[in-house]
């Protein structure tokens, strides 16, 4: 056993191979986002990347990094939201710019992960910041389609999971892909889904909206095979949303909502998630005249699941998301829950809560210590587990800022 400081127990896993040495967490308040809850002065265990032990006054195994918590949080790695990371590098730049299909068709087997790039510069920024997991999704932009595409839960390690999920605009946004009115956005799913449950029927009048890939694809999600996640602000929209889930048999979640809680009973009985922005106040249109930053407590009052995810799907300050969810919490919503609204929600509605979102025996060591509450502006992540594996604690921000540091210190010197 090893019992050493911070710094130097992630010197000695980064120069150590991935598995090589158990780590002991000691003294943590461990935030499982399990049924076992909050665990004061608890201990953690990793081995071989996976929690091996949980619990109270646990015994370090010869040879294990020991990392004294002092009582610090010890939290599931946090959602980054949808958007675009790994697929943007600067908006200035349109060559790493690889997030929107522009051909003016639908095509939802167009599928976003292919472009993902693992070594963006904007990943390491992400991950020091305390996210390990966030959705990767297709934008909808001018010439292009409601229906943008499919995309998946990408990790800050540069895994890519399997499960993948469709994402549809709708509302006042869309109609420039529309043909100008909301009506026709629900006129053209329908006119898709229908060719996939009756091709023939379609093709004998060759009024195909779809690929035969794209058919493929599409039958996919029908009957509730995959999520559907409908990006929609509006109360109407979001009731047109959930009867047309209703009609097309569709797993479906929300992405926006800011007028949610207006429906947050048909939400709830539906079990149809949202996926919504907390800092989202202002009405910036008419299909947001309703937004309020008690958004995310009134939906979750009403037992609807929600999750975070600023509506700017550029990724550059994504780890400031876990801050608009202390603002949530300001705004009447339970420490907890907004907790659950970055780790375990998100995990289980894309999918991927096996190996993401909670704490507890057996799972993958994903997970971040905290230097205070995870949600107080002024709390950073003292060490982060991607998968079991503790990542360096640098990004290119932080590789800039020592170069330069030191330079101008050396002419200060002089």
């Amino acid at each position: 056993m090893r019992t050493v400081t911070l710094c130097g127990a992630l010197v000695a896993l980064a120069a150590s191979s991935a598995h090589a040495a158990d780590v002991l967490i000691r003294d943590a308040t461990v935030h499982t986002m399990t049924a076992a809850g909050v665990l004061e002065h608890a201990d953690l265990l990793i081995r071989d990347g996976r929690i091996a032990e949980l619990g109270a006054h646990l015994s370090a195994p010869a040879g294990a990094v020991v990392i004294a918590a002092a009582g610090r949080a010890v939290t599931p790695g946090l959602f980054g939201g949808i958007g675009r990371l790994g697929t943007e590098e600067i908006g200035l730049e349109p060559t790493v710019d690889d997030y929107a299909l522009k051909l003016g068709a639908m095509r939802p087997e167009f599928d976003v992960t292919l472009a993902f790039n693992p070594d963006s510069a904007v990943v390491g920024v992400a991950r020091l910041g305390g996210v390990t997991f966030a959705q990767l999704a297709p934008s909808s932009e001018a010439k292009g389609s409601i229906v943008s595409g499919q995309g998946a839960i990408v990790r800050t390690d540069g895994g890519v999971a399997a499960a993948r999920a469709l994402f549809v605009t709708m509302g006042g946004d869309a109609n420039e892909l529309s043909g100008g009115s909301r009506a026709a956005q629900y006129m053209l799913l329908a006119q898709a889904f229908a060719e996939v449950r009756s091709p023939r029927d379609i093709l004998v009048n060759d009024q195909r909206l779809l690929t035969p890939a794209g058919r493929q694809t599409l039958a996919t999600y029908a009957n509730g095979g995959r999520r559907v996640v409908f990006r929609v602000d509006r109360a109407a929209d979001i009731r047109q949303v959930l009867l047309f889930a209703r009609r097309e048999r569709l797993s479906v979640a929300i992405r926006g909502g800011a007028e949610g809680w207006r429906v947050a009973a048909e939400l709830a009985a539906a079990k149809v998630p949202v996926i919504l922005d907390p800092l989202a106040d202002l009405p910036a249109s008419f299909d947001t005249v309703g937004a309020t930053l008690e958004n995310a407590a009134r939906l979750a009052r009403a037992g609807v699941t929600i999750a975070f995810s600023f509506d700017d799907p550029e990724p550059h300050n994504i780890r400031k998301l876990r801050q608009a969810a202390g603002i949530a919490v300001a705004n009447g919503l339970p420490h907890e829950t907004a907790l659950a609204a970055l780790t375990r929600n998100p995990a289980e509605i894309f999918g991927v809560a096996a190996q993401n979102g909670s704490l507890e025996r057996g799972r993958p060591a994903d997970l971040v210590l905290w230097s205070g509450d995870p949600l107080e502006v002024t709390s950073l992540p003292d060490a982060v587990f991607v998968q079991g594996v503790a990542q360096p604690m640098r990004s290119r921000q932080t590789e800039l800022r020592d170069r330069y540091l030191t330079k101008l210190k050396a002419h200060a010197a002089r």
